[in-house]
């Protein structure tokens, strides 16, 4: 195949130029903001193993609340079902660090991907691995083939010392009997799990076994059932984009994961994973330019799961 011929993806960022600007970097955690906002990559793996990319593809950033996506992940390999018991599968149709609806509801999380519910799941894996806080960064090297991802120090020290709403969700969940360690140390550990960085291709691939039934790159094994990824991918798809989930699958159409860092991981069951990243967030704390970016993918190759 000719190199220099323009792909798909390279056709995506030539569409996007007018979206740049309308969306703002992350402000309130300081090593966030310093990010250029004109960053972008695109990285496609197919579950025939093929891949593509575009732009900053292979570019590391703070993954944030993607990190999320793939504590769920290990967790339901781990113990299975056993995790809906600690958290919900509903959507919240409210902000990320909501307290609201952690109070009315007794202090059970509506679904793993707002903070109060990862902050559950964060407890669970230091439970599961005698509070050892590299569970989730050893997981994902083994998921992405990439053995030298690392936690970025800055970003995580950042986050910690700003991370008053966190430390509020995590007492409130502990008043209510539902994290079982000490809450400094779970908060600890959750923002060195959201300070994690990844590039998009290491992200498109490490997010393949949700694509591929359970399978991981290569098809040299699977790390999950075929029904747990289909579960997984529905709780994606319904509470993976906070608020804005109806929004979302409106315009893209696939279940799929954000995170403040502004990178997005999308699946397409059967098809692909895919992986963007764009700093400029919208009102909602999601990549505004990489959500356009999935909207094109999805318009163009007809691959919308609807």
């Amino acid at each position: 195949m000719d190199s220099t011929k323009p792909t798909l993806l390279d056709h995506i960022e030539e569409m996007l130029a007018p979206e740049f600007g309308k969306g703002r970097v992350a402000n309130y955690i300081p090593a966030l903001a310093m990010v250029p906002p004109n960053k972008f990559g695109m990285a496609l793996h197919f579950v025939d193993g093929r891949v593509m990319t575009t732009g900053d593809a292979f570019e590391p950033f703070s993954i944030q609340s993607i990190s999320k996506l793939f504590a769920l992940q290990f967790l339901i390999s781990q113990v299975g079902d056993m995790v809906w018991t600690r958290v919900g599968k509903e959507p919240s149709g409210g902000t990320f660090n909501s307290q609201i609806l952690l109070e009315q509801e007794h202090g059970v999380p509506r679904n793993p991907f707002l903070n109060a519910g990862a902050l559950v799941l964060t407890d669970m894996l230091m439970g599961l691995n005698r509070h050892r806080e590299d569970v989730l960064l050893n997981f994902l090297r083994a998921l992405s083939g990439n053995k030298s991802l690392q936690v970025n120090q800055v970003v995580a020290a950042s986050e910690l010392e700003h991370g008053h709403v966190n430390r509020s969700l995590g007492h409130l969940l502990k008043s209510y009997g539902r994290i079982e360690a000490d809450v400094e140390r779970v908060i600890e550990v959750y923002c060195a799990q959201c300070a994690i960085e990844m590039s998009c291709v290491d992200l498109a691939k490490a997010a393949l076994p949700l694509a591929n039934r359970g399978r991981v790159a290569g098809h040299y094994g699977t790390v999950l059932t075929e029904s747990q990824a289909k579960r997984i991918n529905a709780v994606m798809l319904t509470c993976g984009m906070y608020d804005t989930v109806g929004s979302f699958a409106y315009r893209v159409g696939l279940p799929a994961k954000g995170g403040v860092g502004g990178g997005i991981v999308a699946v397409a069951p059967g098809k692909y994973s895919v992986a963007v990243w764009s700093p400029e967030l919208d009102l909602s704390g999601n990549s505004y330019v990489g959500t356009a970016a999935l909207a094109y993918l999805t318009s163009l190759t007809r691959s919308s799961i609807f």
